[in-house]
């Protein structure tokens, strides 16, 4: 059973429209390569220059927040929900 990843509309003109991809990996990290392999582009949009989650990116595995866990080291397996939730500013 994969790792099923939720994109946020802001980023689905990345993957064709799609709102849920399927993936098989081990961590977080893994994810992001996966995910840039099959939808070129969307590296960039969550990682920044140094290699972390951006700032503005909140990420999710089942409902928890990876910085609060490993961040891209956070492990995940067969069944597990990530989801991509970017941070909206407001006043």
């Amino acid at each position: 059973m994969p790792t099923k990843v939720r994109i946020p509309t802001p980023l689905r003109k990345l993957t064709n429209n799609e709102e849920l991809v399927e993936i098989n990996a081990t961590t977080i990290g893994e994810a992001v390569a996966q995910l840039q392999a099959r939808y070129p582009g969307i590296k960039e949009r969550l990682v920044d220059d140094n290699g972390e989650i951006r700032r503005f990116v909140n990420v999710y595995v089942n409902e928890e927040d990876i910085r609060f866990l490993k961040n891209l080291q956070t492990p995940i397996k067969d069944g597990d929900e990530i989801s991509i939730i970017p941070a909206i500013a407001g006043g």
